[in-house]
């Protein structure tokens, strides 16, 4: 059954820094902060936290239903979309704006610095979450402000069960508005940074706010250690997988996203379906940019 991907639409700029941010950025120099750092390898991607899930989703034999912004630089994107077989009747163009931007510097750590243009996602609050009967599952990742906190209403108004995922849109949120997410959403999907940040705004731990009635789990990624299932106040570890190589972590939240949608659509326990994130995470550290990662199809 069809899955609907609310976030962002975004091209990755992808650069690689030979040395570590750490000898760079000196802490009791960061109020008159002047880095520079020289990347030799530079490669442009199509990225964006739902076009990245959709993308593993859909290698996986899932129907992913995008619902995003672009811009008047999209079009390559559109196509890739179709191209791959994934439904895009929810995205939007918009005609005086870029599609979001993000300019990432990758150091032999795997740390990364960021920098991010939103561009068309500013608008992504005037798509509507589809009228349509067939889906039965949803995802609200990074997007606009506006658009996560629509999305999120008019999917719980529809009885739609939906993954919270705020990622690096966390930041934009209160403890109220974030509380408000959490009393909407059947699970809650963040990293462990993600996760102290999300229980320092709502005054609550990762038991407390799993042990809400309509909340069936608090999924908590940890990278190469594997995630981290609160359910109703109960603490279960689901080791990681060992990657082939470390490549690139551009985009590993996102397919292992992916691989838990999948899982959730079929009605697998919440323990395989992270299982599942957990290799999708592995085979997609082990290639450069975010959607180039092969997957095999899944059945049952």
């Amino acid at each position: 059954m069809p899955v609907l991907v609310c976030g962002s639409l975004a091209f990755d700029t992808i650069t690689t820094f030979h040395g570590r941010f750490a000898q760079q950025i000196l802490p009791e120099q960061v109020h008159i902060l002047n880095v520079s750092f020289l990347v030799p390898t530079l490669r442009r991607e199509f990225g964006g936290c739902a076009g990245n899930i959709a993308y593993t989703l859909k290698a996986l034999g899932g129907e992913p239903v995008v619902a995003a912004a672009l811009g008047n630089d999209g079009g390559p994107y559109l196509r890739r979309l179709q191209d791959l077989g994934i439904d895009s009747s929810s995205v939007r163009v918009e005609a005086e704006s870029y599609t979001a931007q993000a300019m990432i510097i990758t150091d032999t750590d795997n740390n990364q610095i960021t920098a991010f243009h939103p561009g068309a996602m500013q608008q992504a609050h005037l798509i509507d979450v589809p009228a349509r009967d067939d889906l039965t599952l949803a995802i609200v990742a990074p997007d606009g402000r506006e658009a996560m906190l629509r999305h999120a209403a008019q999917l719980h108004e529809r009885g739609i069960p939906f993954v919270f995922d705020p990622g690096q849109g966390l930041p934009m949120f209160d403890g109220e508005a974030l509380r408000g997410f959490i009393e909407q959403a059947t699970w809650v999907a963040v990293n462990d940074y993600e996760g102290r940040m999300l229980c320092e705004r709502t005054g609550e731990s990762l038991e407390q706010l799993s042990r809400r009635p309509h909340l069936k789990g608090v999924i908590v990624t940890l990278g190469a250690q594997g995630c981290e299932l609160w359910v109703q106040g109960e603490r279960t570890l689901v080791p990681g997988v060992e990657a082939e190589q470390v490549v690139d972590p551009t985009g590993c939240g996102d397919a292992f996203r992916g691989g838990l949608l999948y899982g959730l659509e079929r009605g697998w326990p919440l323990a395989r379906c992270v299982e599942l994130g957990n290799r999708m995470g592995a085979l997609k550290i082990a290639q450069a940019g975010p959607q180039n990662h092969r997957v095999e199809r899944i059945e049952g």
